[in-house]
């Protein structure tokens, strides 16, 4: 087994600025599926539900990303 030692506190900053990294990623691929959707199909419902599926699969990714991010490990 390996030790990969003590996990380290992170700071406020460093806090907020992972978690705004978390929100762009999830953000910014469901607004722009929402958009160009909306544009090719000409129907928000249809759009509204494209960009809610693409919202879900990119906070699976997030979860995955924030993982690694949010812990940091002393050498």
């Amino acid at each position: 087994m390996v030790n990969y030692g003590t996990p380290k506190k992170i700071t406020i900053s460093e806090l907020f600025a992972k978690g705004s990294v978390i929100a762009l990623i999830i953000t910014i691929p469901s607004l722009s599926t929402f958009f160009l959707s909306w544009y090719l199909l000409d129907e928000v419902i249809s759009a509204a539900i494209v960009g809610i599926i693409v919202h879900f699969i990119a906070m699976g990714f997030s979860v995955k990303i924030s993982k690694k991010l949010h812990t940091k490990q002393e050498p």
